[in-house]
């Protein structure tokens, strides 16, 4: 039955697909979805998908990194932090790096966990790393009210969460990059809605489906933006109704409000975007552990040779960086996306890269 589904689309996107065509999915669990399945090739020769920059560990910018591993050698510190974040390289070493010579980092999977730590040890500051996008900035928003109601003193946060629409405004109006539509990401899209998106048809004539993950709703996806680009209906499509509201989550959007205000951030490849990050509000600013510890972010350069940044912005596949499975490999990564669960380089090594 999902064969015969999956066919279906398939003849109906050789039908829609008259001239050719590029989609970026945006979503780092959406490429994985998409090298997992295969999907690739079942496309028409002239519908081509790229990787876009949708990997919240992917996208960190170097300075970050660096500024991440300045805080947890701090000494009588402990340092929280997710796992994907553990592993990427920065200028001198990693988080694990740092661990194994002694530095208190722990792997937590939810802010709240690094809260209990500050609570379980209050002789000890405890610092977390916070970032990822709309999608877990209102759960980090909700524990810095939680430890303000109860008046922590040793916990703080490090925040490099970023948002997603300014990047995609940036993307839709790259002269070096040509995408004719977008696969929204899905758990994104889960907070925000429809709305933030819609400057993307109206302003760019850019074709717009937020879909889910399963290789179905993809290719639902694709075959949607190939009918919008056909009939110039430009739009955003939601077809991942069975999670996502057109009005998003109001409460998780009130807390990002509450307590975060917008702010420059840079990315990784696509350098600084206006008002595409989040910082403490000032009444929470004890919380912010950049300023706690006097933390300067400096702007730092990529590894020799990585085009993570490349990747990122569609440039180029996985692959065609020359690092890709030679210095750069799983066991011993070069940058970022050949680390994260959902990096493009990490997924394109485990389901289409041939080991001779």
């Amino acid at each position: 039955m999902l064969k015969d589904k999956i066919k279906l689309l398939c003849d109906a996107l050789n039908h829609l697909a008259d001239e050719p065509l590029t989609f970026m999915e945006v979503c780092g669990t959406h490429t994985v979805a998409i090298y997992r399945s295969g999907l690739r090739s079942l496309l028409p020769k002239n519908v081509s998908l790229v990787s876009g920059p949708g990997c919240p560990v992917c996208v960190t910018d170097q300075g970050e990194v660096d500024a991440a591993i300045q805080l947890a050698n701090k000494g009588d510190l402990i340092f929280a932090t997710y796992g994907d974040m553990l592993r990427v390289p920065g200028t001198r070493g990693s988080l694990q790096d740092l661990r194994a010579r002694g530095a208190d980092v722990r792997v937590v999977k939810s802010c709240d966990e690094a809260l209990n730590l500050a609570l379980k040890n209050p002789t000890k500051e405890v610092a977390f790393l916070g970032v990822g996008f709309e999608t877990t900035a209102p759960s980090t928003a909700a524990v810095i009210l939680e430890a303000a109601e109860r008046e922590v003193e040793n916990f703080s946060v490090l925040c490099f969460h970023k948002l997603v629409p300014p990047a995609l405004r940036l993307l839709a109006g790259s002269k070096e990059l040509k995408v004719d539509g977008f696969i929204l990401p899905g758990h994104v899209s889960v907070v925000l809605g429809v709305a933030p998106y819609m400057f993307l048809p109206r302003d760019f004539k850019v074709a717009c489906a937020i879909a889910g993950f399963e290789a179905l709703d993809i290719m639902e996806g694709i075959v949607e933006l190939a009918r919008q680009v056909r009939y110039r209906d430009f739009k955003v499509s939601l077809l991942y109704a069975r999670a996502v509201k057109p009005e998003g989550n109001p409460l998780a959007q009130k807390l990002v409000r509450r307590v975060f205000d917008e702010a420059d951030a840079r990315w990784r490849g696509l350098g600084e975007i206006k008002k595409s990050g989040l910082r403490l509000k000032a009444e929470f600013s004890r919380f912010d552990a950049a300023a706690k510890f006097d933390l300067r972010i400096e702007e730092v350069p990529l590894p020799s040779g990585c085009k993570c940044g490349d990747v990122l912005m569609g440039k180029i596949t996985p692959q065609q960086c020359p690092l890709f499975a030679k210095r750069c490999n799983p066991d011993d990564p070069v940058g970022p996306c050949m680390v994260s669960s959902e990096g493009s380089c990490a997924a394109c090594y485990k389901y289409s890269h041939k080991v001779m």
